[in-house]
């Protein structure tokens, strides 16, 4: 077959260093923005973004020649330089080490779009590290909570 074809639809979550509230709502809007140009830069679409001001997710569709790893390195990577380029108050600017990563079938892309389109009032609710945690119950991931939060 001469071609390869692919459905990777990736719902990434990671948090700022220590779950620092660092994302404010007057850099927000920009932060999302530029996330979605280095996924659209590196052949990723970028279906949904969104978070609070300590964490982002992000839904991602990846070509067949970008894992799961390096599309978190480009993203992370990218986006750390710009926060500390761009915003002088912000030169410590940092994500944390780790982040989730869930698979999506196609027909979860709607709910998963309106969930992180929904963050602000979800985590009226429940906190990042309680939503965390159910992601990995949901995906039946094993982890050790010694360790999770870096």
């Amino acid at each position: 077959m001469p071609h390869s074809y692919v459905s990777c639809c990736m719902h990434y979550v990671f948090s700022t260093k220590d779950r620092r509230k660092t994302i404010s709502h007057e850099i927000k809007e920009r932060l999302w923005a530029y996330m979605g140009g280095i996924a659209k830069e590196n052949k990723m679409k970028a279906l949904a973004i969104g978070g609070t001001a300590n964490h982002v997710h992000i839904l991602l569709i990846l070509p067949s020649a970008i894992p799961i790893a390096k599309a978190m390195q480009l993203i992370k990577g990218g986006l750390s330089k710009w926060v500390s380029d761009t915003f002088p108050m912000l030169r410590n600017f940092a994500w944390q080490e780790g982040y989730g990563a869930f698979s999506i079938s196609v027909s979860g892309i709607d709910d998963t779009i309106a969930y992180i389109q929904n963050q602000e009032e979800h985590h009226r609710r429940r906190t990042f590290e309680e939503e965390f945690l159910s992601f990995l119950k949901k995906h039946g991931i094993e982890y050790d909570e010694r360790y999770i939060w870096g």
